[in-house]
């Protein structure tokens, strides 16, 4: 899988690793965060090691810590590269393209292709969204929904300004009833508890019958936006 480093690319991002790491070369980097994802994706965070990782990135445990700090800043560098992936896939949408049902639609596709394409950095983020990793709440949870909300906040004033939407509304109670709506669409992709949970309310499988889903998630979000 590749997850291409760009620490920093993106307004806000955070270095959570030393300044050794970025004197390495990008294969050695690319292999160490590639194997780094697969084992917190498949394992978790409590029950990764950082031993395991480096192994199976073919370095000493000495040269691990000379780049990150501790198992914590490894995963934190992972996250944020995570959360990097997602407001690019994000602001990739053009929302002067369409109105807002137009770029709702654009969202529900592109959450979908992004659990597709980065199916571990999901299940780290579902991760992450446990009460179990509760200690990182304080530092990844305001990152990550300023991105979302943000995004959400500006197409839902441009509709407003354009008289599309209802304009008595709570334009943030409003952005979080659709950012639910999308990440229990996109969890459906990479999860099979939420796969199940989403044939269990619907009656269909989300994959097989996924653009019947998006236009009756389209349909729900145009009536109560009108």
């Amino acid at each position: 899988m590749d997850t291409t480093l760009n620490t920093k690319e993106i307004t806000g991002r955070t270095k959570y690793h030393k300044s050794t790491f970025d004197k390495i070369s990008e294969e050695r980097k690319q292999r160490i965060m590639d194997v780094a994802t697969s084992e917190f994706a498949a394992n978790g965070y409590n029950a990764s090691n950082i031993n395991t990782i480096a192994k199976k990135a073919e370095i000493s445990i000495g040269s691990m810590y000379s780049y990150f700090a501790s198992k914590e800043d490894l995963f934190l560098t992972i996250v944020d590269e995570c959360f990097g992936l997602l407001e690019s896939v994000l602001y990739s949408i053009d929302i002067e393209e369409g109105d807002i049902f137009y770029i709702l639609e654009k969202l529900l596709r592109a959450s979908r292709h992004y659990a597709i394409k980065y199916p571990e950095f999901n299940q780290i983020y579902l991760d992450v969204t446990t009460q179990a990793l509760s200690k990182f709440s304080s530092k990844l949870s305001h990152k990550l929904e300023d991105i979302t909300a943000n995004f959400y906040m500006d197409i839902l004033d441009s509709a407003k300004k354009n008289k599309l939407i209802d304009k008595n509304m709570n334009y943030n109670v409003v952005s979080f009833c659709i950012d639910n709506l999308i990440i229990m669409f996109q969890f459906s992709y990479t999860s099979d508890y939420y796969r199940e949970r989403m044939k269990i309310f619907t009656g269909y499988d989300t994959i097989e019958n996924e653009e019947m889903v998006i236009k009756e998630i389209l349909k729900f979000m145009k009536k109560a936006l009108l």
